[in-house]
């Protein structure tokens, strides 16, 4: 067996899963990212194009075209706020770079938790003093207020909206009874965009009462955009003046400016996500619920996080070498181990030939 111990930290590693696999990176099936099986859009590709012409020259340092498509996108002007509260970001990883130095200046930093790995990264990074909270994947939908029980204004907070890897959401209110608690809030909303409008919990809404919250936004995810590393941080604009002066000039390529500033007004392909999305997990979570052993967690992202009765490292193996598809595991959650892994929800065939394989596999475990 393949020593599997030194699995990637992030999903979508191709080249490390095609060499178990013994095949082309481009012959594996990738449910380890969590990204828009439907994109790119065409309106981004298109807009790559055109923006060819541009490479010869820098970009705009103060990337003012893209903040005034993101503002009008996320109705600022309705909000009370302007593009001046938007920093663009090559990803939002970044971003949590800045994020996680700012954290680092307070007591002590709240992080829910199994929690995405990237935030260790981050904090430890500047030496941040870290408080890891966890929450109980038995009810996911629980309120937050457990955890902080009294206020803690010299520390800070950081969690994701939708969760990863559960996929829970929670509330604007629930947030919301947090945000005078500490001196500084950080909620990564990555995975916001895949919810329908008028179910998303964004805190976008309340941001301009609370200068000391900041929100992350991916551009990539939704947009199927990762290679060209793409998002933004609302915050107030005297924070975000600071992390520009701490970061290179161009963080932000051409290309995926170009990119960005397309798809933002792409109605068609966002209704079409959105219609896809609801579908198909459904679908996918009946299909691994019907799998003995296997208990998808109920989820409001893209992904699905399942408890496995058997070794996902086991899993994991037999569905490269045997099928070509790729899992998540989940070792980067130090809390999961080899008791969970998370899959994207991609197109519906994709999804037949996740499902078909697990059966093939968890069959031989149980006769």
């Amino acid at each position: 067996m393949h020593d599997l111990s030194g699995s990637p930290a992030h999903g979508g590693n191709l080249t490390w899963a095609a060499s178990l696999a013994g095949c082309s990176p481009f012959a594996i099936l990738d449910f380890s990212a969590s990204i828009n099986p439907l994109g790119p859009p065409k309106s981004a590709i298109a807009a790559i194009h055109s923006a060819l012409k541009a490479l010869p020259h820098y970009p705009d340092p103060s990337y003012q075209t893209l903040r005034q498509a993101i503002a009008a996108e996320h109705n600022f002007a309705d909000l009370g706020l302007d593009a001046d509260w938007i920093l663009p970001g090559n990803g939002c990883a970044e971003l949590l770079t800045w994020a996680g130095r700012d954290l680092a200046d307070l007591s002590a930093t709240y992080l829910l938790t199994p929690a995405f790995g990237d935030y260790q990264r981050a904090l430890n990074a500047f030496g941040a003093t870290i408080v890891n909270c966890p929450l109980s994947l038995a009810s996911p939908d629980l309120s937050l207020s457990p955890f902080f029980h009294r206020p803690v204004p010299a520390a800070g907070l950081l969690l994701n909206n939708p969760h990863n890897p559960s996929g829970c959401l929670f509330s604007v209110e629930t947030i919301g009874q947090l945000l005078d608690h500490f001196k500084l809030v950080v909620i990564d909303e990555a995975f916001m965009d895949f919810l329908w409008p008028q179910q998303q919990q964004s805190l976008l809404g309340i941001i301009q009462d609370y200068p000391n919250v900041v929100i992350l936004r991916s551009l990539t995810k939704f947009y199927s955009l990762p290679g060209l590393r793409l998002g933004f941080a609302v915050a107030h604009p005297d924070r975000l003046r600071q992390w520009q002066q701490w970061r290179d000039p161009w963080a932000v390529n051409v290309l995926a400016e170009a990119a960005a500033i397309a798809v933002l007004s792409d109605r068609p392909f966002q209704q079409q996500t959105w219609e896809w999305l609801e579908e198909a997990r459904s679908q996918l979570f009946q299909g691994l619920a019907a799998l003995p052993g296997l208990h998808p967690l109920p989820s409001t992202g893209n992904f699905l996080l399942v408890r496995s009765s058997y070794s996902v490292v086991s899993l994991q193996q037999q569905l490269l070498q045997q099928h070509q598809i790729l899992i998540r595991d989940c070792h980067s959650f130090p809390e999961l181990g080899d008791q969970y892994f998370r899959v994207a929800v991609r197109t519906h065939p994709d999804n037949q030939r996740l499902l078909h394989g697990l059966a093939d596999i968890v069959s031989s475990y149980v006769l």
